[in-house]
């Protein structure tokens, strides 16, 4: 079966098929070919409602996860938006088909050199990259960028939040990070009212370690 044809039969079954509405990511993964993302020798697997290793202790996230955290970020076509992790560069190129601008910083030199190279190649050029500690942010990223309309995060930090990511966080914004142990992790979501933040829990979810300086140190 022809790889277009796996995307929409795996859009139409793990996204549609429970309870992703927003058409405009439902777009945005008919449209990016998961298959580019993944080693060569994965590729088979594709479209199969998983997360996919790409070398370095990383994955490619489960499809359904990626598109649920995406639309509980609520985006909105004019958004600057953080990603933490850029791994593969799946998530920034489904970001990119929805928002305006999309900044990802990689601490893996090599994912990020691969990321870049390929979303490039796609032709994405609404994508900025930095290589550096996600844990804080954007700092001393290129172009500079103090604020951001949303935030996420696809790697699971401590049970405190990097305060680097809270501060780069816009009035009104969205901040969506996994949260917790290394074994029991919560995906949060914090807005920002009135200079206040407030946090929700929205269940359940395990993610690879967020590494850096706010997040665990490489020995965990």
């Amino acid at each position: 079966m022809r790889f277009e044809d796996q995307r929409k039969i795996m859009t139409e079954k793990a996204l549609i098929g429970r309870d992703i509405r927003d058409e405009r990511i439902i777009n945005a993964f008919l449209k990016v070919p998961r298959e580019l993302f993944v080693p060569e020798i994965l590729r088979q697997y594709s479209y199969l409602d998983k997360p996919l290793s790409i070398g370095y202790n990383q994955t490619v996230s489960q499809p359904y996860v990626v598109a649920k955290m995406l639309q509980e970020l609520e985006l909105k076509e004019d958004d600057s938006v953080l990603e933490i992790g850029t791994g593969s560069g799946y998530e920034a190129a489904l970001l990119a088909e929805i928002v305006k601008e999309v900044c990802t910083v990689e601490r893996i030199e090599d994912l990020a050199r691969r990321a870049k190279k390929l979303l490039r190649s796609m032709g994405y050029e609404n994508i900025n990259f930095k290589t550096g500690d996600g844990t804080k942010g954007w700092e001393k990223g290129v172009p500079s960028r103090k604020s951001f309309n949303k935030i996420v995060v696809s790697a699971g930090a401590p049970e405190t939040i990097p305060p680097k990511l809270k501060e780069q966080l816009s009035e009104d914004g969205i901040l969506l990070i996994p949260s917790g142990t290394l074994e029991d992790q919560n995906i949060i979501r914090i807005r920002k009212e009135k200079g206040n933040f407030k946090t929700e829990n929205l269940g359940s979810c395990a993610f690879v370690p967020l590494i850096g300086e706010f997040g665990w140190d490489n020995g965990n």
